[in-house]
């Protein structure tokens, strides 16, 4: 027995019935989005930003935090747009709308606003840093990392160049004693001066410590040669003078 043909009725029906199905577990995605994305952003819960943080490391911890809550990053610029305060919020605020949603743009225009740019991390290279940071190792990273955000990669021989630079910047930065063995070998990267400064940090911890007050030994600079004064020759005969003396005054008494 054959199955009734189906009308175009029940045809309509099936396919509404079948569209139904279709929107309603769309909606339920949708929901369970929205309940998602409320949670997240419930949960996350960072300071605003002040005058005494550094911006650029509350950047780094913005979004080392929205990584961690899972905040979705289509609303990470939102989010930062909300926590930054001064010359930042008026560089968000002065964006486009679209630029507004983007995160990096949002990034972008904050940092340049606050002139942290290529100029910054170059002065920040070069400047002269503090007793914090000065094991070798932190020292020679630190650089490593300024460079690499003050340059920008080209050509074949970058790797090298870029060493040569950090080399520089890291025997200059370098405590004294240190930096006076490092240059005493002149080492031809960074990996043999970083050799270099720790082994003479290790030797420095090993010796007595009154040892190390003395300071390294160092040759007493020699006392300049004097000059001799030119040979005046022999003295004049001082009995021409004293004839002299008689004349002048025998003249005046004459006179």
């Amino acid at each position: 027995m054959q199955a009734p043909a189906m009308g175009p009725v029940d045809i309509l029906g099936q396919n509404l019935q079948l569209l139904t199905q279709i929107l309603g577990s769309q909606q339920q995605m949708l929901d369970q989005q929205q309940e998602w994305r409320q949670q997240s952003l419930a949960s996350f819960k960072m300071p605003k930003l002040t005058k005494e943080d550094d911006p650029e490391v509350y950047i780094e911890a913005f979004e080392r935090h929205a990584l961690v809550v899972g905040l979705d990053k289509r609303y990470w610029a939102s989010q930062l747009g909300a926590l930054v305060v001064g010359k930042a919020q008026a560089a968000y605020r002065a964006l486009s709308r679209e630029d507004a949603l983007d995160y990096e743009s949002v990034k972008e225009a904050i940092l340049y606003r606050l002139e942290i740019n290529p100029e910054h991390y170059r002065r920040q290279f070069q400047a002269k840093k503090g007793h914090e940071i000065r094991q070798p190792s932190v020292l020679l990273q630190q650089l490593c990392d300024l460079l690499d955000k003050w340059v920008s990669p080209a050509g074949h021989d970058w790797e090298a160049l870029a060493d040569q630079i950090v080399l520089e910047q890291f025997q200059n930065d370098l405590e004294e004693r240190t930096q006076r063995w490092v240059w005493q070998h002149t080492p031809r990267n960074c990996e043999e001066a970083l050799r270099l400064a720790e082994a003479f940090s290790a030797s420095e911890a090993y010796y007595p410590r009154e040892r190390r007050s003395q300071g390294p030994s160092v040759a007493a600079p020699r006392e300049p040669e004097r000059k001799r004064l030119p040979d005046r020759g022999t003295p004049r005969d001082t009995s021409i003078c004293k004839l002299t003396i008689i004349i002048l005054i025998t003249y005046n008494y004459y006179v």
